[in-house]
């Protein structure tokens, strides 16, 4: 049986793989809402394919202040993921659970990194349930590492772990609406052997 990298899925697996974020997207929004105690919507998540070079323009460019949160995926799924952060985004988790501003990456204390973390380790587990649910594999996830800082220094480490995992990533844009438009990315890059299981509990190998 042949075996599909990333930029070689069709128009088919690649709508299996939307849904998947479409569901995760869902869960994230229901986590998030429980989390901040509010009605948290969401637009419909953009999936795209890119070449890991590409990845710092599409999360804002080099200079877009963003958290990065970092966890390597094991079990029956193997890769990396990363959960990617706009100033907007960590700005009003730390005023809505921590109760004050945050104005830029340089006013971010420990407390606001730890808590930033186990959100960020919140949503990506809220994706991967979804993939566990809907394909019946088991997918763990390591402990977060979290790292504030431009866009551009915060890709230069993983996209070089990414580069031993594979060539190109998964990249899922959202938006969640809580008052304004706020911005997150989810970053994925399966191992090969993983992404063509993923594809086949799926039905669509």
């Amino acid at each position: 049986m042949d075996k599909y990298n990333i930029d070689e899925l069709n128009s088919m697996q690649l709508d299996v793989l939307r849904e998947i974020g479409n569901i995760g997207a869902g869960n994230a929004a229901t986590a998030l809402a429980s989390l901040l105690s509010d009605k948290v919507d969401m637009a419909v998540p953009v999936l795209r394919i890119l070449e890991l070079d590409e990845v710092t323009a599409s999360i804002g460019g080099p200079e877009n202040p963003v958290v990065g949160i970092l966890l390597a995926m094991s079990g029956d799924i193997s890769g990396l993921i990363m959960f990617v952060l706009e100033d907007k985004f960590f700005g009003m988790l730390i005023k809505s659970i921590l109760g004050k501003d945050c104005d830029d990456l340089m006013s971010l204390d420990e407390m606001d990194l730890s808590m930033l973390k186990e959100i960020g380790n919140i949503l990506a587990g809220a994706y991967l349930n979804a993939m566990a649910q809907l394909t019946g594999l088991t997918v763990k996830i390591s402990p977060p590492d979290i790292a504030a800082d431009m866009a551009g220094a915060i890709m230069s480490l993983p996209a070089a772990m990414f580069g031993m995992v594979g060539d190109k990533a998964l990249i899922i844009r959202e938006e969640f609406i809580k008052g304004e438009r706020i911005t997150s990315h989810l970053i994925m890059v399966p191992e090969l052997d993983s992404l063509n299981l993923i594809l086949k509990r799926l039905g669509v190998m």
